[in-house]
Order: structure tokens, then sequence, then C-alpha cells
């Protein structure tokens, strides 16, 4: 594999399972319209893309809509679905690893960036982050390039650091944003990618568990 300076880290199924606190967050908004979804294993495939996206793609709604939607998600999931997470396993160990080969650590997510910021604090991995970037409050900066192109900006990269730095996550939105600015991109399938999603994408690489991102980032920050 090829060596990376900079590692750029999707949040939701890629570090930590959020599974619980998103669907049921998800299912909470979607009932304040009327729709009512038994089983929130039915909605996993909110995890990753923006909010605002998937109401409209999955849902039919239009932007306003969506946005309301959005809001009425983050009234539960502020409070209590933040909470409903946990760490996957071996994230600490991928962590400490590529920062004890040199490499750099920067977090970029379409979660809004103070709840990232929290789950990052809670579970104690902030240490191991450089910056730590994800949307705005109130919806901006939500496409994944636009993430990316926010840490390039508050870690003074530029145009000759994309050949040196590595988007990894578990959606093919991040696989996209990758490409749309110009860097190479991992995909994991420890997340919720439905099979042959990170192929379809075109990610640079594909690793199918932790244990094989692991293996594979580690040999890609070893200076």
């Amino acid at each position: 594999m090829k060596k990376y300076h900079y590692f750029l880290f999707d949040l939701d199924g890629t570090l930590t399972e959020p599974e619980e606190g998103i669907t049921k967050s998800v299912q909470y908004a979607l009932e304040y319209f009327g729709i009512h979804e038994e089983d929130p294993a039915n909605l996993r495939r909110f995890i990753g893309p923006p909010l605002a996206d998937s109401f409209q793609e999955y849902y039919g709604f239009d932007r306003e809509k969506a946005m309301q939607a959005r809001a009425k998600y983050q009234e539960r999931y502020n409070v209590v679905g933040l909470f409903e997470n946990a760490v996957i396993p071996g994230t600490p160990e991928l962590l400490a690893g590529i920062r004890a080969r040199g490499g750099v650590i920067a977090l970029a997510s379409s979660k809004p960036e103070p709840l990232a910021r929290k789950v990052l604090e809670m579970y104690g991995l902030s240490p191991w982050f450089e910056e730590i970037v994800g949307s705005c409050q109130d919806g901006r900066r939500s496409a994944k390039v636009d993430v990316i192109a926010e840490g390039f900006r508050r870690m003074s990269l530029g145009e000759k650091e994309k050949s040196q730095t590595l988007m990894i996550g578990d959606r093919r939105h991040d696989v996209w944003g990758a490409q749309a600015f110009g860097i190479d991109s991992l995909g994991t399938y420890v997340g919720y990618a439905d099979p042959g999603e990170l192929e379809a994408a075109g990610a640079t690489w594909i690793a199918g568990s932790m244990e094989e991102m692991t293996q594979l980032l580690w040999e890609a920050a070893e200076a």
C-alpha cells in the first residue's frame, strides 16, 4: 500500500457504532410527519450521509421539509441519541498506531462539529486528532468534500499535500468526497456500506474488517 502522512477519518460507522442513537432519532423525526417506521433497523441507511439529503432521497421530502426533519431528529439525538453509541473495538489501538508511526490524524465527519467533538471526548479519542472537523449546526458544510476542504484549510495544507492524504470512511459519500477533492480513499466494511458499495464508488483501497483496516493503515503510515 502507498505511504501517506495525513489520515482523515469519518466518525459514524468507521470509529464508533452509532446505530441505536441515529436510527431511533430518525424514527422520532419521521413520526412527526406521520410516517411510522416500526423497525429502527430499516433506517440504518441514514448512518453516514448528510441527514437532510437522506430524508430527501428516501422519503421524497423537499429541501425545506428535509431541514425540518433534521431539526426534529436533533431534538432527540442531541439529548439522548448521542449517548446511544459505542467505540468500535480496536479503534484506540488503530489511532495510537498511526500516530506512533508519525501519521497526522484529523476527523472529517458530516455530523455537526460540536457533537462530533463531544463523542470523541466522551470516549477519550480526541487526543489522537490534530483537527476535528464536522458540519455546521445549521446544516452547512455537510457534504464530505466541503468537510475535507475545511480540514485542509485548518491544517494549512495545499495541493502538494493531497498526494499524502487518505480519507477513511464506511460509505460511498466518503469515497465521493475524497474523489471530488482529489485525494485517495480507503473504504471500510467495518460500518454500514452495502456489499459492493465501496468498490462501485471507486475507493482507492478496501478493508473488509477492523483488523484489515488496521494493518493497511499502519503499513501506510510507516515512515
